[in-house]
């Protein structure tokens, strides 16, 4: 059977990074993990194709080819997925579609043939052997979460690497915590699940083989949910990082209470961790009890982040407007937030509501749900009735953006970081890292808005930052997409 399997485009957003991508030659940031796992589930006698649309076309080649389309995506791919589902129907292809969309949308509206509920792991045997037989169901939905020790190597060999700029690999499942807003523990439970060691070592290893040196980022929505399992994996990634070489960068998203703990913190400094990204939300705190972020509660923001950055562990921030205990000043208290921690990569974004949460489900009892969303928290569309003015919380979500995006605000503000925490990327010479920087010297220096300000941050960058001067050049063109989005958001209102 020929299995082809398609992954929708996103919408371009500031998590797209789709400007920055660009000085890299790259097309997207990172492959379809989940798909190239599903892929390796299925029949070792199936032929198996992978399209990811953010990076190459789907042709009708493509579907000539195929027996069966799976698709697999988030909600805020639902747009481009179903209109895949549509195009296929019309080639006379059976589609499959799962993925977290499939967790949190009705079936009825992905409009495809067969829809897979929860994960894989326990559910390809069966769809696979339906399939062949011409017999498969409408839905197939999981009993149990599975063993994260039963998700095989992902197939790497469907993707061409030099495309994206970050591989990818899942290591646990499931976060501890229960945040009113966030569908993980909905979809993945809250008693977090994780690989053996020696499963995450086979998956650097098969990284390192095919010829990957860069930054990997660890996908798992809490990598710290369970520390136990966790320190036993950093033990071993730094030991496989010194016999390498340390040929990766390692990127994740934890949970605040991670500046809890020091030794974590040195075991993921010494397994090569560069990046964190914290949902940080809110420096007001009645907002994240009301919103159940209480790990983030009863401690000083401020201080756990620059622990954090101080052991050379760049963190990337996650913020959210529109809590129903915002007053009018939040606004002010955000920017002036995110200025003193010095956080260079600052993501905004206005609360959804999602489909399949907590607060979903509260705010439809409260008859205050517009409608389901559309997954993008970095646009201006609420799809829920706000407690603050609709119109003066797009505004001033608005404000903040481009307060922290503006050149100079944006520019002085990872000066700060460098000077404070000074991180070391391993930027060595290659054809793709000078092509970066020319291309930066060009549309930023020559043809940007703000060129004096890039010189400025150019020569501080090359003196008294010479040691961070890769972090200094990523964070430059990341800042330009920003600013980019930012653009595109204020000609919107206007």
């Amino acid at each position: 059977m020929n299995v082809l399997l398609v992954y929708p485009r996103f919408p371009d957003t500031y998590w797209s990074f789709r400007y920055a991508l660009s000085f890299q030659g790259k097309r997207a940031a990172q492959p379809p993990l989940g798909l190239m796992t599903v892929a390796a589930l299925l029949p070792e006698s199936w032929s198996k194709r992978l399209v990811d649309t953010n990076v190459e076309r789907l042709r009708d080649s493509d579907l000539a080819w195929a027996d069966v389309v799976f698709l697999s995506g988030m909600h805020v791919q639902q747009q481009d997925l179903v209109s895949i589902v549509r195009r296929c129907r019309a080639h006379g292809c059976r589609t499959v579609v799962g993925g977290p969309i499939a967790s949190s949308v009705p079936a009825s509206e992905l409009e495809a043939d067969h829809v897979v509920i929860g994960e894989a792991e326990d559910l390809m045997a069966g769809l696979a052997r339906d399939l062949e037989r011409g017999e498969a169901s409408a839905a197939y939905q999981a009993v149990e979460r599975p063993s994260m020790e039963r998700s095989p190597l992902p197939m790497l060999s469907l993707i061409r690497m030099n495309r994206y700029s970050t591989m990818t690999v899942q290591y646990s499942r499931g976060c501890p915590f229960n945040c009113e807003f966030c569908d993980i523990v909905e979809i993945y439970g809250r008693r977090p699940r994780t690989k053996a060691v020696a499963q995450a070592l086979a998956e650097f290893d098969q990284l390192y083989a095919a010829g990957w040196r860069g930054p990997v980022f660890i996908v798992d929505d809490n990598f710290i949910g369970n520390k136990v399992r966790v320190r036993e994996l950093l033990t071993a990634m730094a030991e496989w990082q010194a016999a390498h070489r340390y040929p990766f960068r390692f990127i994740t998203e934890a949970s605040l209470n991670l500046a809890d703990d020091l030794h974590l913190l040195q075991a993921m400094k010494d397994a090569g961790f560069a990046s964190v990204f914290l949902g940080i939300e809110t420096p007001d705190e009645s907002s994240l009890v009301a919103a159940h972020k209480l790990q983030n509660t009863r401690r000083n923001l401020l201080a756990s982040i620059r622990l954090i950055q101080q052991y050379g562990i760049e963190v990337m921030g996650g913020f959210i407007l529109g809590f129903d205990t915002d007053r009018e000043d939040v606004f002010d208290r955000l920017v002036d937030f995110i200025e003193k921690s010095e956080i260079p990569i600052a993501m905004v974004g206005l609360l959804q509501a999602m489909p399949g949460t907590r607060l979903f489900r509260r705010l439809s009892g409260e008859g205050r749900i517009l409608h389901a969303g559309g997954g993008n928290n970095t646009g201006c569309e609420l799809n829920f009735l706000p407690r603050m003015n609709s119109t003066r919380l797009v505004e001033g979500y608005r404000s903040v953006l481009r307060r922290i995006y503006d050149r100079e605000a944006y520019y002085a503000r990872v000066r700060a970081y460098l000077s404070r925490c000074r991180p070391r990327y391993q930027a060595n010479i290659s054809f793709g890292n000078v092509r970066a920087l020319c291309l930066a010297m060009l549309r930023l220096g020559v043809l940007g808005k703000s060129r004096l300000s890039y010189w400025r941050f150019l020569l501080a960058a090359a003196t008294r930052h010479r040691r961070s001067f890769g972090a200094a050049m990523t964070m430059a063109v990341m800042g330009y997409h920003f600013q980019i989005m930012t653009e595109r958001i204020a000609k919107a209102e206007g």
